[in-house]
């Protein structure tokens, strides 16, 4: 707003121009200011947005929890148990059939390692050449090498390169084999590894010797000649006295469906015991207990009226949060009309409170022990979730109320809907409150314009009234 610093002069000099202009743009402004104006009404509508917002994650996680209830995973829990876990680990995939093994670990998979002879002085010179490292298999006594697919990688020395530039240029090579160097009291030596352990990852190294002479005992060849090799080892072990071998100490293909690793060699059996487990089905049943109670809770506390306080839920009231509580709260009355258990309650899963309780909240909870009879007979509890054997999934509970939750979450559906309404309503609140600042805008140059050329007017008449009292009281001199 326009600031008047000198008018007033022309009005007396104690009016509040910019006072009075304030008060009629405040009056033109108050359709947006005022209680339950329209600030307060987009505010409102922001809120709800948000609410809504919040309501679709929460009905998005209740359908992933749905979900699970009728994924066949969750009913193909297994647990895989060894008797000396220690020695041998297991595991097993879902849907493996139970069953029991002994395995006894004969020895663990090695990876074949070469020390060459000592150098000394150390940090000398080697000598010049190329060294040619290839991965196979040894096998046979005496040794015979097979050199596997990955082909022949050449590490090229010069003259200057020292025992820890060859081993830096091997780990560079990416050959299939590490190096390090060693040092003892005698000198320094190196040292090389396979990169994994099993008999078709051992390798063979040769020298190319720039002096030609490969044992002369000199040059490049030193490394090559005269050092020691522990050659390569799969892992060996017997299932059920049948023996059994791995590259690695983990036998992944050996039982269907099962995974054991030799984590020490054992003079005894080692008993593995694969079973199923029924502790997956009760922790999905319990997440969707969890993912149905956060929905329905956050419902119940922007619906209800606190008496004590006399105050309202962001939604109490409202059409669209009261459909949705009643749309899930009717989708858990879903039945099964052909199997033995007919509805949650069967499986254990059954409403907080009761009769007993004056206002129910709607909350569910799991009864253990009505839960664990139903699991006497797993297939039974199955079939209410995901259909019968053979049949179509979306006939049990989980694809029924998964149904229901998809629908909602459509583009189409309820929240695109609600959003849509919230949008619109938005939109005309934002166009309702520039017009009513255009006009405020408006009316302040107005009325500032106005203001300004009446200030103007009663300057000049201030000063013509002066001039004629001026002159009248001279006059009045002059004929006294």
């Amino acid at each position: 707003m326009a600031s008047f610093s000198s008018i007033g002069i022309g009005l007396g000099g104690n009016v509040d121009v910019n006072g009075l202009i304030k008060a009629s743009v405040d009056a033109v402004k108050a359709p947006i200011t005022r209680t339950n104006g329209l600030n307060q009404q987009a505010a409102l509508t922001n809120a709800k947005v948000s609410a809504f917002g919040q309501f679709k994650s929460l009905v998005s996680t209740l359908a992933d929890a749905a979900s699970k209830l009728g994924s066949v995973t969750g009913w193909n829990g297994v647990s895989a148990t060894s008797a000396k876990p220690d020695v041998v680990s297991v595991s097993a995939v879902g849907g493996t059939a139970p069953t029991a093994f002994n395995v006894q670990v004969q020895n663990l998979a090695k990876a074949q390692t070469t020390i060459s002879v000592a150098l000394s002085p150390v940090s000398q010179a080697v000598g010049a050449g190329t060294l040619t490292l290839e991965v196979g298999k040894w096998s046979g006594e005496p040794k015979v090498f097979t050199m596997g697919n990955a082909g022949a990688v050449n590490v090229e020395v010069s003259a200057t390169d020292t025992l820890g530039d060859i081993a830096s240029k091997i780990n560079g090579s990416k050959a299939g084999v590490t190096a390090t160097v060693l040092s003892d009291a005698t000198g320094e030596r190196l040292m090389l590894r396979s990169s994994t352990t099993g008999e078709d990852a051992g390798y063979r190294m040769s020298a190319t010797d720039a002096d030609g002479n490969l044992a002369d005992g000199a040059g490049l060849s030193r490394l090559v000649t005269g050092g020691t090799t522990e050659y390569a080892m799969n892992a060996n072990a017997t299932v059920n006295g049948v023996a059994v071998t791995s590259g690695t100490n983990t036998f992944a293909n050996t039982v269907s469906g099962v995974t054991f690793t030799a984590l020490q060699v054992s003079s005894s059996d080692v008993a593995v015991t694969v079973a199923k487990d029924n502790s997956a089905v009760k922790k999905n049943i319990e997440a969707f207990i969890s993912a149905y109670n956060a929905i329905n809770q956050a419902l119940n506390d922007v619906t209800k009226y606190d008496k004590e306080t006399k105050t309202a839920g962001l939604l109490q009231g409202d059409s669209g949060a009261v459909n949705l509580q009643n749309t899930l709260r009717s989708a858990l009355q879903s039945v099964n009309s052909s199997g033995a258990l007919r509805n949650l309650s069967a499986v254990g899963v059954v409403t907080e409170g009761g009769l007993g309780n004056v206002s129910p909240t709607g909350n569910l909870t799991l009864d253990v022990t009505k839960f664990n009879k139903a699991m006497e007979t797993p297939d039974e509890v199955k079939a209410f979730f995901r259909g019968p054997d053979g049949g179509n999934v979306a006939d049990g509970f989980a694809g029924k109320f998964g149904a229901i939750t998809t629908k909602l979450l459509a583009s189409d559906g309820f929240f695109a809907t609600k959003t849509k309404v919230y949008e619109q309503a938005l939109k005309l609140n934002a166009k309702d409150v520039e017009t009513i600042n255009d006009r405020a805008d408006r009316l302040e140059k107005s009325l500032t314009a106005r203001y300004t050329a009446l200030d103007t007017k009663m300057s000049s008449l201030n000063a013509l009234n002066a001039y004629i009292a001026q002159q009248v009281t001279s006059w009045n001199k002059q004929s006294g």
